[in-house]
């Protein structure tokens, strides 16, 4: 078995090709281009396995190398820094321990999405973008309406009807900001258009759908939610336990311990930010809806922190979400399941 290490960048590809007994077979750079790529491969011994570090272009090389190699692994990026930390670095020096780690069985390999769940995925954050836009702009029209003293119905400000009735009767519009207002409202008006389309796009997709469905049971999972726990999570299988999933979704601390002495830290940083974000606002709303995570939530109250309320909602809705994917089956409330089991 010949093991390749590849250190990625936006323009080249550095490689290392050793052997079992760990002497370099070939070393070298090529372009980051598919065309280089294919006449490189034609050039490389078999059988070979293949690692590289996760960067924003190891989507499409991984996609395009799998084919041609055993396996391709991607590293994570903060503990192979760990693991390989040294006083020279350079590309050749990094490609050639990353495949020293994967001949020793030491690379920290990350888990790599399927190609159709990344796709979809980038759609549900092209999304999320668009919707960061939108609420700038919003902001942005407050902003001059404030700058200049006009008088403005905050909750109404950005319905249709009321901004025309704002821009055409209310005299304290200075004619200055009228065509950043009316700007301003077609960005919004065409984000909102966008914004729907992507997501009815993802909702009607075949592969996303029953799962939806099944998923949208859970009281408090609404459709965004539903959609970016299917495509953050993607396969479900890979977390042997809910601490793991919830490790993932970044509601818990870090744990700093030494002989005696445990430290509980703040939220990890190490985490899925997309999921988290959505999971706790999620988990603002969710006790409206379900008496059982009510009473998760009362209870975390009664100590005196909200913020530590919502954490404990969000983790309950991580477990009822993971037991619906293993079960495939919809979720069915306790007060409903203890009524079947007694009959």
């Amino acid at each position: 078995m010949y093991y390749i290490g590849l250190d990625v960048h936006k323009k080249t590809i550095s490689f290392c090709v050793k052997d079992a007994a760990g002497h370099v077979w070939q070393e070298g750079k090529i372009g980051s281009t598919r065309r280089e790529l294919d006449a490189w491969i034609q050039t490389l011994p078999q059988p070979r396995t293949m690692a590289m570090e996760a960067t924003i272009f190891t989507g499409w090389i991984y996609d395009h190398l799998l084919p041609h190699a055993e396996q391709v692994k991607v590293a994570h990026p903060l503990m192979l820094r760990a693991i390989a930390a040294a006083k020279k670095k350079n590309d050749r020096i990094d490609a050639g321990k990353i495949a020293d780690c994967l001949r020793c069985d030491f690379l920290p390999e990350c888990h790599m999405a399927s190609t159709e769940i990344r796709d979809r995925r980038r759609t549900l954050r092209y999304r999320s973008l668009v919707i960061k836009q939108m609420v700038q702009m919003k902001n942005r029209v407050c902003g001059l309406l404030m700058e200049t003293g006009v008088s403005y119905n905050k909750q109404r400000l950005h319905k249709v009807g009321y901004f025309s009735e704002l821009m055409s009767s209310n005299e304290q519009v200075q004619e200055s900001i009228r065509p950043l207002l009316k700007l301003s409202r077609e960005m919004i008006s065409r984000s909102q258009k966008l914004d729907y389309a992507l997501v009815c796009s993802l909702e009607r997709d075949p592969v996303l759908c029953e799962r939806l469905r099944r998923l949208r049971t859970i009281p408090g999972v609404g459709p965004i939610t539903a959609l970016t726990w299917a495509l953050e999570i993607g396969d479900f299988t890979r977390f042997r336990s809910i601490k793991q999933a919830i490790s993932y979704c970044g509601l818990c601390g870090d744990e700093s311990s030494s002989a005696d002495k445990v430290m509980r830290m703040p939220l990890s940083k190490q985490r899925n930010k997309h999921i988290q974000r959505v999971l706790i606002e999620a988990a603002k709303l969710a006790p409206r809806e379900s008496h059982e995570l009510a009473l998760v939530r009362a209870k975390e109250l009664e100590r005196g922190n909200r913020n530590r309320a919502t954490l404990a909602v969000a983790r309950k809705m991580v477990c009822y979400m993971l037991a619906v994917e293993r079960r495939k089956q919809d979720f069915v409330p306790a007060e409903q399941f203890s009524r079947n089991a007694a009959a």
